[in-house]
């Protein structure tokens, strides 16, 4: 498996372990389901590994990755939309916080603030949405490896 699928897999799996701890629906790479769960819903985007800086005397790669996990939620008030959303965002938050290098994966990985939305639906419950960028540093001697 490639670095950076190792990488990016470990980060879905601590995301899909918090959204399963509050019974919220998970995915990696997929668009929004049509409904959306009473927990919530969340999908981690692979993202832009960008360009790496290289040293030498061993060739190496460092990256900094910077993946996305987009979080969804739908309530019939505001209310309760802010407090689904609060509940999913803190329980992934917790999960990236309890091993920020992956098991040994990367060297460091840094979530950032999340980019907050509120859409109205037509006919449906509004949804509240965020991006929150995760910025994985890793190392590897090939770029493709």
């Amino acid at each position: 498996m490639r670095r950076s699928e190792a990488v990016l897999t470990a980060l879905a799996g601590v995301v899909k372990a918090a959204c399963d701890s509050v019974s919220a629906q998970f995915s990696r790479n997929s668009v929004l389901p049509v409904a959306v769960p009473t927990a919530g819903f969340a999908t981690v985007f692979d993202g832009d590994a960008g360009e790496p800086e290289q040293t030498f005397s061993p060739l190496t790669f460092h990256f900094e990755h910077q993946a996305e996990i987009e979080v969804v939620v739908a309530g019939a008030t505001a209310a309760q939309r802010d407090a689904r959303f609060d509940a999913l965002v803190e329980v992934i938050g917790l999960g990236l916080l309890a091993d920020r290098t992956l098991g040994g994966l990367v060297d460091w990985m840094q979530a950032r603030a999340p980019l907050v939305d509120v859409d109205p639906v037509e006919g449906g419950e509004a949804l509240k949405s965020a991006t929150i960028p995760v910025v994985l540093h890793y190392a590897t001697t090939d770029p493709l490896t």
